[in-house]
């Protein structure tokens, strides 16, 4: 983690909140409308965006024990992570080598080292390697070592679990993040606990993803929940497509109080790593990260969306992490009504309007949307959406090479 990088932006903020300034993108922009509405766009991005890039899969934590497992879909694409007994993660095709059956039911967790199809009774160990065929005798000779179960590219940094749902991929993971996890060592996820987590249903992918992106709006449509004094200027900071967007502003929160510090005068080494690491902060193209104080302790609501059905369909599955688990009834109770908080401002507030303005956009009678220069997080979301969706496997390979390189830079 690079504390240093963490206080260069923060004393940005701080000089930018004490001279009431704000750094803008250089124009407002246009976006097409189509670029939410399209059926056929929406297909390509799912494939070029969702099956080819890195994803961040699960918290550290959603597995924190030796054959712990998980089954999810994304995208059409059946995926199986475990936890080895060496501590790695392995992410597999969820298929069955002899008819592709899937041999963990999607949506399901446990703790396992042993996986049967539930069609004919082929069985797997947690590593992938097929160590029975039902009535071998009968079925004929195969070679077992040549029907594993089918290993996707993984990787675990930061408390935090990437794979890519590409079998042939050739994409460095530790180069799509461009350094970037480095940065995200700050929140401490390792060895931080689940407390709950649940999924909501949104609009389009892209709809949903411009709010995390955004803090022009937080007064506004959140003046029930946040107030109508809330903050609404962002600076953002960007490693390749990743950002991080938070407050100009010289003053963070105390953390577990309503104190305002005064962070213009404390030394670097008095900073609190909470205030080094306020704001959200995305993973391109489909996590926001959080923090809040709740339960008696800090935690933070990971935010992990994903395309829907159809073009105008996403699912968040909201996961709230936290340091330590809360022990007193007391905690538990404050914990659950920070993520139930939390629940509300995004179901009733972000998303909802998310479905209203996509239902408007559906009606074709508006050419563009507009990103001010305010919304330059927005704006560079967009671009790198297009650029990565029609850029060849090895040009995207090209670009995050370089951007790793001139992050190591």
């Amino acid at each position: 983690m690079s504390r240093e990088e963490l206080i260069t932006m923060t004393r940005s903020l701080i000089d930018h909140g004490a001279a009431d300034t704000m750094e803008y993108a250089d124009e407002v922009v246009q976006v097409p409308a189509s670029t939410y509405t399209d059926p056929d766009l929406f297909e390509l991005e799912k494939r070029n965006i969702f099956r080819r890039l890195p994803l961040m899969v699960a918290p550290s934590c959603e597995l924190p024990e030796p054959d712990d497992y998980k089954a999810m879909d994304i995208c059409g694409v059946p995926l199986l992570l475990t936890r080895q007994r060496d501590g790695s993660v392995g992410a597999f095709l969820n298929m069955c080598s002899h008819r592709g059956n899937p041999v963990v039911e999607a949506g399901t967790t446990g703790n396992a080292t042993r996986f049967m199809c539930g069609y004919h009774g082929w069985t797997f160990k947690n590593d992938g390697d097929l160590v029975g065929v039902a009535s071998q005798k009968d079925f004929g000779a195969v070679d077992k070592a040549a029907l594993c179960l089918k290993r996707f590219p993984v990787y675990e940094s930061a408390g935090l679990i990437w794979a890519t749902l590409d079998l042939n991929s050739k994409l460095s993971i530790a180069d799509y993040l461009c350094g970037y996890d480095d940065l995200l060592e700050a929140f401490g996820f390792d060895g931080w606990t689940l407390f709950s987590q649940r999924t909501l249903p949104g609009p389009n992918w892209k709809t949903a993803y411009d709010g995390y992106l955004d803090f022009y709006h937080l007064p506004v449509l959140h003046k029930d929940t946040f107030g109508a004094d809330f903050f609404n200027r962002a600076n953002y900071f960007f490693w390749g497509p990743h950002q991080r967007l938070s407050s100009p502003s010289k003053f963070a929160q105390k953390t577990g109080s309503d104190e305002m510090l005064d962070l213009s005068v404390m030394s670097d080494d008095e900073l609190p790593q909470d205030a080094l690491t306020q704001g959200v902060w995305t993973i391109f193209p489909h996590i926001s990260i959080a923090s809040f104080y709740g339960g008696g302790q800090r935690g933070a609501m990971i935010s992990q969306l994903f395309p829907g059905e159809t073009v105008g369909e996403s699912y968040t599955t909201q996961y709230y992490v936290m340091e330590n688990r809360p022990e007193t009834d007391e905690d538990v109770k404050s914990a659950h009504e920070q993520f139930d908080f939390l629940e509300v401002v995004v179901r009733d507030e972000d998303y909802a309007t998310g479905k209203r303005q996509h239902e408007a956009l559906q009606s074709g009678m508006m050419d563009h949307v507009l990103f001010g220069k305010n919304e330059r997080g927005g704006q560079v979301f967009h671009q790198w959406v297009d650029r990565l969706t029609h850029a060849s496997d090895p040009k995207v390979e090209e670009i995050f090479a370089g951007e790793q390189k001139e992050a190591a830079e």
